[in-house]
């Protein structure tokens, strides 16, 4: 019986998948923040370098892998393709369910698949410091490795429900050689207006970008990094997709489902772009999209032009969102608390091309431990979203249906939120209407 599908080294994909050429309609423009017209890539030197610029607006289908990063990713690429054997037979279903397992990257998640390019990028056009946000800490975790590989510092400002809830993320982050602060700090002017107003604040993924921006717009030898969301982040993810390809052909298999868990999108649109264009054609996979009902982007926000912060400095961006504003609950998959989704997801979606589902957090941890007693790996609370979906899809399916889902990241440092599942104390924390209507009511007017 065939548990692990391997890729031969010499398989490996040397480009990474550029989606943009092949969307039609396309993509709605970026936009300035203050003159609110298309933005040019001027606009955006002050935090990204031009390589990372050029790669956002680029209208090449395929980018070579520059070798120091191939370099790098040799490291733990390429992940095996598992059958979930046991977890079928836990549950009864003639369904194949395959999960590409990128927790076994060096910061146990698929981050590093950008976190590696960006810092090489950065490194060439001289850079010494990047700035970040993270919320669960796994993209903190994945910068700081990645910086620590090309020799820049790295200061990471992490949501602080976040930073309360899973320490070890923060001695992970430190031991790389990276500094890390919990958001709002009282180290920038985006953290310490949020303070004024709330001193006990838990933050959101959207403050920790304002205070990362800002540190980085203030300082001539640094520049910002995103883990999610633009469209070069997803670019580089597009390396996992693209081997299950290759894993899948291996097999003798075709996708019938592809399963992902959404926060920016990067980790599902690594996964599902590579097969957009068969999908363009009325063929290929469905594709699921799995978030929290404690902040359901994709499920009940709006398709509108938004700021990727709170504070209001970041280009605005045609997304799904719930406002800049919105506070979300403080839920145990933090990396999924963000209040907008990747323009490109949030694009497939509006084009009926993604199927998006949302669920309680008890209801993902039951799946997880389920996974857990078969399969025998701890999933991070993120990707136990997908790990639910897939066993939704699987006892929906017709016998030989295949579903991949992607396993996004262990959850070695998540063990408070295994705990406190254990003992019965995990709130299904749900989004507040109110507070939606609130923060999308301060969204900008914009008709494009």
């Amino acid at each position: 019986m065939d548990y692990r599908i391997n890729l031969p080294e010499q398989e490996m994909p040397k480009q990474w998948y550029n989606v943009l050429p092949d969307l039609n309609p396309p993509l709605a423009p970026p936009l300035d923040p203050v003159t609110h017209q298309p933005l040019g890539p001027e606009k955006l030197q002050a935090i990204f370098p031009m390589a990372v610029i050029e790669q956002e607006m680029s209208s090449q289908r395929w980018i070579e892998i520059p070798e120091p990063v191939w370099d790098i990713y040799r490291l733990f690429r390429p992940t095996p393709l598992v059958r979930a054997h046991r977890l079928e037979a836990a549950l009864g279903t003639k369904a194949k369910i395959y999960y590409k397992n990128e927790s076994l990257s060096p910061a146990g998640s698929h981050k590093p698949n950008t976190a590696i390019a960006q810092a090489y990028y950065n490194k060439q056009e001289g850079v010494q410091r990047l700035t970040t946000e993270t919320g669960a800490g796994q993209w903190g975790t994945a910068l700081s490795f990645a910086c620590k590989m090309f020799g820049l510092e790295c200061t990471v400002y992490m949501v602080r429900c976040s930073y309360e809830q899973k320490p070890y993320r923060g001695i992970l982050i430190r031991s790389y050689g990276a500094e890390v602060f919990p958001s709002p700090t009282d180290k920038t002017n985006a953290g310490r207006a949020v303070l004024a107003e709330n001193p006990n604040s838990g933050g959101s993924l959207g403050l920790a970008i304002s205070e990362a921006v800002e540190d980085a717009a203030t300082h001539d030898n640094t520049k910002y990094s995103l883990g999610s969301v633009l469209n070069h982040v997803l670019l580089h993810q597009t390396i996992t997709g693209l081997e299950v390809q290759k894993q899948l052909a291996l097999a003798g298999e075709k996708p019938d489902v592809l399963v992902g868990c959404v926060g920016g999108g990067s980790n599902f649109g690594g996964l599902v772009l590579p097969f957009v264009p068969e999908k363009m054609h009325g063929k290929g996979p469905r594709f699921v999209a799995v978030e929290p009902k404690a902040c359901p982007t994709l499920t009940k926000g709006e398709f509108r032009y938004d700021y990727g912060d709170m504070a209001k400095m970041t280009p605005l961006l045609k997304m799904h969102t719930l406002g800049s504003g919105y506070f979300p609950p403080p839920i145990h998959a933090g990396g999924l608390r963000y209040h907008g989704d990747a323009p490109i997801v949030s694009h497939l979606v509006d084009q009926g091309m993604v199927e998006p589902r949302s669920y309680y957090q008890n209801d993902v941890f039951e799946a997880a431990k389920l996974f857990l007693q078969t399969e025998g790996f701890l999933p991070a609370p993120e990707t136990s979203h997908a790990i639910k979906a897939a066993i939704d899809v699987a006892r929906e399916s017709d016998p030989g249906t295949v579903i991949v889902f992607l396993y996004s990241g262990h959850g070695l440092l998540d063990l408070g939120a295994y705990d406190a599942y254990n003992q019965g104390n995990l709130k299904d924390d749900t989004f507040s209407e109110c507070d939606l209507q609130n923060a999308l009511a301060t969204c900008p007017k914009i008709n494009i």
